[in-house]
């Protein structure tokens, strides 16, 4: 197996037709929303009366906006009085069957008994032309953007052998949440997060601090309240 050191390849693949007409999938580091850039790294924090680190100096917050990779919207959608519409110039399939639309849907029936029922509206269904081969013993979790609360809809989170299955597309139900939206929804916006899974057995082990252990979480927890960044400096991989 390759060292921490050496990457390890996701394989994208579409169809020939489609070969520099879709907007490629991009590791997500390249991927970080405007308002994460521009948000200040402090802000006063009027409860503590100073000067304190936002969410953007939070290491766990951002390696997980980071991480793996993010799946592209084909081209633009233009939402507006509850219609979706879009243009693309999409060619036809050829030797492959696929679909031109960048959206589709299910039926409400199809999450009866979920929070996401809503007996008048349907799931969206958010189409990906990319086949994706993870190495031998890799699933792949394919979920919302992280902590992208700021666009219109909620991808349904799912987990997928791609080791195995890796021979046709992988699409992504998505609940619009956002029943106010009206405008347009530009071509590339991520609309699921591609995250590498090894799959292995693990058992949960629970057990009370020894003596030591709870020496070890009295002092980290000191040093985290008296040094800021202290997990970034120490603790970081």
């Amino acid at each position: 197996m390759p060292s921490n050191n050496e990457p390890i390849t996701l394989k994208f693949r579409c169809p020939a037709e489609l070969d520099g007409k879709l907007p490629p999938p991009v590791p997500a580091t390249l991927g970080l929303p405007g308002w994460l850039k521009a948000m200040p790294a402090q802000a006063f924090n009027a409860v503590n009366m100073r000067e304190e680190d936002t969410i953007k100096r939070c290491p766990p917050f951002v390696d997980a906006m980071t991480c793996g990779f993010l799946i592209p919207l084909i081209c633009d959608l233009r939402i507006e009085n509850g219609a979706i519409t879009w243009n693309n110039d999409i060619p036809p399939g050829g030797a492959l069957d696929f679909p031109r639309s960048p959206i589709g849907f299910h039926d409400s029936s199809q999450v009866l008994g979920t929070p996401l029922f809503e007996p008048d509206r349907f799931v969206i269904k958010f189409h990906n032309l990319w086949s994706i081969e993870a190495p031998e013993g890799y699933s792949l979790l394919f979920t919302h953007p992280i902590n992208r609360f700021d666009l219109p809809f909620t991808t349904l989170s799912g987990l997928v052998d791609c080791d195995h299955y890796r021979d046709s597309w992988i699409h992504f139900p998505a609940h619009w949440h956002d029943v106010n939206f009206s405008g347009v929804l530009p071509m590339g916006t991520p609309i699921a997060q591609c995250l590498p899974v090894k799959r292995e057995n693990w058992l949960a082990q629970t057990a009370p601090f020894t003596a030591e252990e709870t020496q070890r979480v009295h002092e980290l927890t000191k040093a985290v309240n008296r040094e800021p960044g202290t997990y970034r400096r120490k603790f970081r991989a």
